[in-house]
């Protein structure tokens, strides 16, 4: 069987893959993993990639993956990618429009990157995962480094607690997930599956298993340390049990 070249993590807000992809690009042999296709936007596309203006849809298309595949290998010899489920589907109508002679959205992502492997990274605690969605959302802070300082932040701004911001957020990350699992399974697709419960307990053991399935060295996870922490504090957790019992939910369970 012929080794994958690349690799796509698809994945939805706060479910662990800003920590994921730091650990795999700091091995130096698995790419750089970023949302290079964030927006369903052509020119934010174009200037996250670093690409000059090109007249004509199709050749700035040409442009942007040729720019994409130099970005997300880094110098190794793997192509790496993260997509947000709300983005994929413009990613995929401009690939069919690029390769319009393939028939599934498949076989013009492996056109476009190569021979993939598709990890599927989920939180299972929906609740805890709409939280901590929001809290980033109103304060403007999306990851902190293991020193404390802030990592990505785009705002300041103060928490407060709404209950139907939460319950709207997990509706939509449930369905985030059930998007990629239809997708999946209409594309016949057997992606890895990864649970951020487990990245967060054991990040090394998740990067290995990650590596082994390219077919790359285990070995390069060792030493390696996350290059964000955990953000969840008391806040989160008094949000948490306010909402679920609000909502009537019970330790564990999701709306």
């Amino acid at each position: 069987m012929t080794p994958c070249t690349g690799y796509i993590l698809c994945t939805s807000p706060r479910s662990g893959s800003t920590l994921l992809c730091t650990l795999l690009e700091a091995t130096g042999i698995a790419g750089a993993p970023e949302s290079l296709f964030y927006l369903p936007d052509l020119e934010d596309w174009r200037q996250r990639l670093g690409v000059p203006p090109v007249p004509g849809e199709r050749d700035l298309l040409t442009a942007l993956i040729a720019a994409a595949l130099h970005h997300g290998r880094a110098g190794t010899g793997i192509f790496a990618l993260r997509q947000q489920r709300h983005s994929f589907a413009f990613l995929c109508a401009k690939l069919a429009l690029l390769y319009p002679q393939e028939p599934t959205d498949l076989a013009r992502l492996q056109r476009a990157f190569g021979k993939l492997l598709f990890l599927h990274l989920t939180r299972q605690d929906k609740v805890a995962q709409a939280v901590s969605f929001l809290k980033a959302e109103q304060t403007g802070l999306w990851h902190v480094a293991p020193d404390g300082s802030d990592y990505e932040r785009t705002g300041q701004g103060e928490p407060a607690y709404d209950g139907d911001a939460i319950r709207a957020k997990v509706e939509m990350l449930t369905a985030y997930d059930s998007d990629w699992t239809a997708w999946f399974h209409q594309q016949g697709i057997e992606p890895l599956r990864l649970a951020y419960h487990e990245l967060s307990a054991a990040p090394a053991a998740t990067l290995r298993r990650v590596l082994e399935s390219l077919e790359l060295d285990p070995q390069a996870a060792d030493g390696i340390e996350p290059g964000v922490r955990k953000m969840a504090d008391a806040r989160s957790q008094d949000w948490i049990a306010r909402f679920r019992a609000e909502a009537g939910l019970g330790a564990g369970k999701d709306v």
